[in-house]
């Protein structure tokens, strides 16, 4: 069973061979190590994981995880992914993908 499909399958969790989010209990794992997100970071996170492999554009994201509209110019998105990034480590080029001119997209594991 792949990784998407297995995240489709089980719309509580998401699991691969490095990360896991429980997206009922609000926790992530990396290696088996819990990570220690603020609740944007998670909220953040979840929304990328959740739609795997699909870019969501940087308006999207800031309407979701902060209620912002279009018309709100901010970094804190960037700031976020950063942040999110720097928390993943060395896995965090291969979870998330800049799409520049759009937004982020998440590329589960294999």
């Amino acid at each position: 069973m792949s990784t998407l499909q297995n995240a489709a399958n089980h719309n509580n969790c998401y699991q691969d061979s490095h990360l896991t989010v429980d997206f009922q209990l609000q926790r992530v794992q990396l290696d088996g190590q819990s990570l220690k997100l603020t609740q944007k970071e998670f909220d953040l996170l979840a929304i990328l994981v959740q739609r795997a492999g699909e870019p969501i554009p940087r308006p999207m994201l800031l309407m979701l995880v902060w209620g912002y509209g279009a018309e709100i110019r901010t970094r804190t998105l960037d700031v976020h992914i950063l942040r999110l990034r720097k928390t993943l480590g060395g896995c965090a080029r291969q979870y998330i993908e800049t799409i520049f001119g759009v937004g982020y997209r998440f590329q589960p594991s294999n």
